[in-house]
């Protein structure tokens, strides 16, 4: 019998889960055993697991899980960590772009013969992920430039944090438009026609902005894009890749007529080579989500927060659960399909070390 061990998050103001409750219940009647680690963070109650036919384990119990056991999670474990991976671990885990720390990251697999399914690399045989946070990321995001767009219309930096999660979507509609007091931004999405800038344009669209839409076609010619500097707000929707243009140049905050004050750079990965808003080098957090960007004249800041789909966990766990069940029920197989793929490009990564 295959096991999935979900392990509990670590990183600040993760309430996401891989798997639902009600899948849970799904894998279980298919054969699958489900341990579930206890949580004081998890959106998902424990209860609802326990409903659902899960064994419980105490929180890093992960450790101990038998060494066949495919260990799930969102996010990576902390950085401070160096002790070898024996399991085969499903997780985002950071490691195959050049990230910073790539190397001991991938060092403590070698060490412990563990692996790494990257969720970001499991995808279908056109090469297209075959579950996602996009949507939500690009939702919440676009919500985030909305709230620091308002708080900077009378000349200065608002107070951004700490934030934390909404009960729902509603609920986070609901403030961003009593902050906006039916005034309308204009907007640029990059990425427009993916999960997430879809997800940036429902949220722009639900408040009234007005939204200038680029995906491939509108960015093939290469950057920088002045166009985007006469925007109020600007959403980066595109993951940093190599041969991404720069969307936005090292002078924009001082370029003189520039509108544009408010930017959510949703793929975040400002550490990568391939940054294409080479303006800040930083990720922000919950507790500090913006970078403030010396500028002449009107204020310009950056929120780039790597878990934004964590501000609405409970839609953003149950529809990843649902994209992701599918490929959850082929685990008994995991060197074939979407695991086979996703083993082939973790092995490429190790051969690099």
């Amino acid at each position: 019998m295959t096991t999935i061990w979900i392990r509990a998050e670590t990183k600040a103001n993760e309430e996401r889960a891989p798997i639902s409750a009600q899948d849970a219940a799904r894998l279980i009647a298919a054969g699958f055993h489900l341990v579930v680690e206890e949580s004081a963070q998890r959106a998902i109650p424990l209860k609802a697991y326990q409903v659902a036919g899960c064994e419980i384990a105490a929180e890093g119990a992960w450790r101990e899980a038998p060494a066949d056991a495919f260990i799930i999670a969102v996010k990576e474990m902390p950085s401070g960590d160096d002790f070898p991976l024996t399991h085969r671990h499903i997780h985002f885990g950071h490691m195959f772009k050049d990230q910073p720390c790539w190397r001991e990251g991938l060092a403590r697999f070698a060490s412990g013969g563990g692996a790494l399914y990257d969720l970001e690399n499991l995808t279908d045989t056109n090469g297209r992920r075959v579950a996602a946070f996009g949507y939500w990321a690009g939702f919440a995001g676009a919500a985030l430039a909305l709230k620091l767009w308002a708080g900077q219309l009378d000349g200065k930096m608002p107070p951004m944090g700490p934030l934390h999660a909404y009960a729902n979507k509603a609920a986070m509609f609901s403030e961003i438009e009593s902050l906006m007091k039916d005034r309308t931004p204009s907007a640029l999405i990059t990425g427009a026609l993916g999960r997430c800038g879809a997800g940036a344009s429902d949220m722009l669209s639900a408040v009234g902005a007005k939204i200038t839409k680029w995906d491939m076609a509108e960015t093939a010619s290469g950057g920088p894009f002045p166009e985007i500097l006469q925007h109020d707000i600007f959403v980066n929707a595109v993951l940093a890749a190599p041969g991404i243009p720069v969307f936005v140049p090292k002078d924009a905050p001082t370029t003189a007529d520039r509108r544009l004050t408010s930017i959510a750079d949703v793929s975040c990965d400002p550490g990568s080579p391939y940054n294409p808003i080479p303006i800040y080098d930083r990720s922000t957090t919950f507790d500090d989500p913006i970078v403030e960007v010396d500028s002449d004249g009107a204020p310009l800041a950056i929120m780039a927060i790597d878990h934004l789909p964590s501000l609405l966990p409970m839609e953003s766990s149950e529809d990843f659960s649902t994209q992701l069940l599918p490929s959850l029920m082929t685990l008994d197989r995991p060197d074939q399909g979407v695991w086979g793929r996703a083993k082939a490009d973790f092995d490429a990564a190790m051969a690099r070390l």
